[in-house]
């Protein structure tokens, strides 16, 4: 009797200790998974890796452009469900030579009878070209705000530097607009108490 009650605690006690492994397992793998995002935002970033870009202007680097070789630049546009907008650039792909400094025009047009907040999300391909691309100004730095049938053109100005790889002889940029959701009583009651001050 002694020995099956002995036995029945230490099986109770191997149940307790495989719950709670379990149980921490599930923990870890579920803080894994809402740390994953931000990983590789910043893996990317850190390494070109899937055509990640920067989201600041970068400076000019003076360098000598490479007239003995050009490079094709071709540029794709994408609106996502639910924005409103078009999206047009003026010319869908030009010729540059690594270290010029090249600048293209990109039109937006709100058809909402609303304003509406977005954004343009960039990709480049291929991947490791991101390493040699240096954006001075973009619209993809910040959001836009477009007033109802809005038409606004903004410019994208680049430069791809000299040591980008002999064998890239095409780089893609793909820009992709998408929503942004922004609670304009928020915006406002915010820029009231900024011009007001603290109280």
């Amino acid at each position: 009797m002694e020995e099956r009650q002995q036995h029945g605690s230490q099986r109770a006690r191997g149940v307790r200790r495989t719950v709670a492994r379990t149980l921490f397992a599930l923990a870890g793998m579920f803080a894994f998974a809402f740390a994953l995002v931000p990983l590789y935002d910043v893996f990317c970033e850190v390494t070109g890796l899937n055509g990640k870009v920067d989201t600041q202007g970068q400076a000019l680097v003076a360098e000598e452009v490479d007239q003995s070789r050009a490079v094709t630049v071709q540029f794709v546009t994408r609106t996502s469900a639910g924005l409103p907008w078009n999206l047009e650039v003026e010319t869908r792909q030009i010729r540059v030579h690594p270290g010029q400094s090249a600048e293209v025009g990109f039109a937006f047009h709100n058809t909402a009878d609303s304003a509406v907040w977005g954004r343009a999300v960039p990709s480049v391909t291929p991947a490791r070209a991101n390493l040699h691309l240096r954006k001075l100004a973009c619209f993809c730095f910040e959001e836009q705000r477009l007033q109802a049938g809005e038409r606004i053109e903004l410019p994208l100005i680049f430069q791809l530097t000299r040591d980008l790889p002999a064998d890239v002889n095409t780089v893609t940029l793909v820009y992709t607009l998408y929503p942004v959701d922004r609670d304009e009583a928020a915006l406002q009651a915010r820029a009231s108490g900024d011009i007001g001050g603290e109280a």
